[in-house]
C-alpha cells in the first residue's frame, strides 16, 4: 500500500505547556525517544527549530527542572508549545527541517541548514562560442548542467580531463574574434578548434559543442560507442596498429568518465530514488527524483490483503505511476538537489539510491531488493 507523506503543514503532535509544568513533565516523560523534528514555540518571539536522533532526550534537556546551574540552553519557564515530526532517516529529517525552515524562516533558512549548494559542470550556450565552467548556481540562461559534484575538486578535475577529448576553448573571456588574436597553448597543441583566431566559423565550432553535450547527455556513450566499435572492427581487418590507438582512446575515455561523481549526469536525466527507513511501522519511504525534481515522499506500507501479501512488484509499480511532476523553482530544485546530494555523499547516509534512465525503464527487480534490504534493517 502506498501512501503520499504528509508535509509539515501540521505537526504529527503536539505539547502544550498551558496545562503547568507537571502536566509538561509527564508528556515529555511518555515521548518516544527516537529521530524526529521538532519547532518549540517560546511565549514571545521566534521559535526554536531543531532535529534529533532521540527526541525524549533533547526535549528533557531543554525542557527539564534543574536544581543546579547549567550552561546548558533550558526553555522550561518560556515554551508556550511543541510541535514535533517523527522522521526515518536523515534525509526525511533533513528535508522536513527545509520545509519548516523555509516557511518559518524565508530569509536566513539557508544560514541555519547551513546547505551548501553543490558544484555543477555548466556549458554555456548563451556565448557566441560556448565555453564551460564550474558553478553551484543553477541560472536562468541557456546552459546545460552535469553534476552535482562531491566537491569543487572533483568537478574541476573532471572538467580538466574531459576536455581533453574535445577541442572546445578553456578560455573564460568573451571572445573578440580576430586573426591577430595571439591564442593560447591549447590551441598550439590542437586541442583547441582556436575561435579566437578565427581558425573556425560559429558553425565549426557548434558542431564540436554539440558532441560535448552529448557527451554528457549520455554520460559518455557518444564517444563510447563508436570508439569500441572502430577499435573492434580495425582488430578484424587486422589493421592492430590502428586498433590499439582506438584502444588508448576508449582506455582515455573510461578514465574520464571514472572521474564523474556517482550522482553526476546530465541534470535532466538525473532519474532514481532514495530508499529510506520510514517513522511508521512496517514500512519504507521512497523520494522518486525527477530530471533533479523531488516527486515528493511515498511511504510503502507491508499489508496483507485476505491472508496474503501484497506482491511488492505490484507496488512499486503503482507507486511509481502514482508519483507526478509539479511545478518547481529552480530554486527548490537547487536546494532539494544540494539536500540529495549531503546525503548521498555523507558518510551517514542510511538508505540506498537507486538510479534509472528514465520512469519508463524502472528496474523494479533492483527496486524491490532495495527495500527489502532497507525494510530488513529497521
Amino acid at each position: 500500500m502506498t501512501q503520499s507523506s504528509s508535509l509539515p503543514d501540521a505537526p504529527a503532535a503536539s505539547i502544550e505547556t498551558s496545562g503547568g509544568l507537571a502536566h509538561l513533565d509527564a508528556a515529555l516523560a511518555a515521548l518516544p525517544n527516537a529521530p524526529a523534528v521538532f519547532l518549540l514555540w517560546p511565549k514571545e518571539g521566534e521559535p526554536y527549530l531543531a532535529k534529533t536522533a532521540l527526541l525524549r532526550r533533547r526535549l528533557t534537556r531543554l525542557l527539564a527542572e534543574r536544581t543546579q546551574p547549567s550552561r546548558f540552553l533550558n526553555l522550561r519557564h518560556t515554551a508556550a508549545r511543541i510541535d514535533y515530526w517523527l522522521s526515518g532517516s536523515s534525509l526525511e529529517s533533513t528535508v522536513l527541517m527545509w520545509e519548516l525552515a523555509r516557511k518559518h524562516f524565508p530569509k536566513t533558512y539557508l544560514e541555519l541548514l547551513h546547505l551548501r549548494m553543490p558544484p555543477y559542470l555548466k556549458v554555456i550556450l548563451t556565448n557566441e562560442f560556448p565555453r564551460s565552467q564550474i558553478t553551484t548556481h543553477l541560472g536562468r540562461a541557456a546552459a546545460r548542467y552535469f553534476g552535482p559534484f562531491r566537491s569543487r575538486a572533483s568537478a574541476e578535475k573532471f572538467e580538466s580531463q574531459f576536455l581533453d577529448l574535445f577541442q572546445m576553448r578553456r578560455c573564460q573571456e568573451d571572445l573578440v574574434t580576430s586573426p591577430t588574436h595571439p591564442g593560447c597553448i591549447y590551441g598550439e597543441m590542437s586541442m583547441c578548434l582556436r575561435p579566437c583566431q578565427q581558425a573556425v566559423g560559429v558553425e565549426e565550432y557548434a558542431h564540436e559543442v554539440s558532441r560535448v553535450v552529448d557527451f554528457l547527455d549520455t554520460n559518455g556513450r557518444s564517444l563510447l560507442d563508436p570508439t569500441l566499435a572502430a577499435r573492434d572492427r580495425l582488430s578484424q581487418e587486422m589493421q592492430f596498429e590502428d586498433a590499439a590507438r582506438e584502444h588508448k582512446r576508449m582506455e582515455k575515455i573510461q578514465e574520464v568518465l571514472k572521474l564523474a561523481d556517482d550522482l553526476a549526469r546530465d541534470l535532466d536525466h538525473l532519474h532514481g530514488v532514495a530508499v529510506t527507513r520510514s517513522a511508521a511501522p512496517n514500512a519504507v519511504e521512497l523520494w522518486f527524483v525527477q530530471s533533479g525534481c523531488s516527486l515528493g515522499a511515498a511511504r510503502v506500507t507491508f499489508e496483507v490483503v485476505e491472508g496474503k501479501p501484497v506482491p511488492l512488484d505490484q507496488v512499486m509499480r503503482e507507486t511509481a505511476a502514482s508519483r507526478v511532476l509539479a511545478p518547481q523553482s529552480r530554486r527548490e530544485r537547487q536546494e532539494f538537489l544540494a539536500i540529495l546530494t549531503r546525503w548521498y555523499y555523507s558518510s551517514w547516509r542510511d538508505g540506498e539510491w537507486l538510479d534509472f534512465e528514465n520512469f519508463e525503464h524502472i528496474p523494479y527487480r533492483k527496486l524491490v531488493h532495495a527495500v527489502s534490504r532497507v525494510a530488513r534493517a529497521v
